[in-house]
């Protein structure tokens, strides 16, 4: 699977690591996994390292819409997006833009810098 994450509730943590080629539906089978889980309130780092961006414009546009769609159920909790290619960059940053809501989303190139950010937020919902 494309993208594996895992769930700390005790410590309020999603880490989702995507692999390989990304697409559309591995982002969405993960959000929903993680909508399931009853974790959106909690922090989340989404890791696109050691993936290979196939999503479009589009798709992205889907990710917010969809992103919106769960704002309406309750609060998302902060996310940091680590990407590290020029590609997956500037579509974290376009996501960014079209997933607008009242939670933080920041983009690093280094994962241990997003994880530092993250742990500002403490564990708190």
């Amino acid at each position: 699977m494309p993208v594996q994450w895992t769930i700390s509730t005790p410590h309020r943590l999603v880490i989702a690591v995507a692999r390989d080629d990304l697409r559309l539906d591995d982002v969405e089978t993960s959000l929903d996994g993680i909508a399931v889980a009853d974790a959106l309130s909690y922090r989340k780092i989404f890791d696109t390292t050691h993936a290979k961006m196939m999503l479009s414009d589009a798709d992205v546009m889907a990710l917010g819409a969809r992103i919106r769609a769960y704002l309406k159920m309750g609060s998302l909790g902060p996310l940091a997006i680590v990407a590290v290619t020029e590609r997956a960059y500037q579509q974290a940053r376009l996501f960014e833009t079209l997933a607008e809501g009242n939670r933080p989303v920041r983009i690093f190139r280094e994962l241990h810098h997003a994880r530092e950010w993250l742990d500002g937020f403490g564990e708190a919902a």
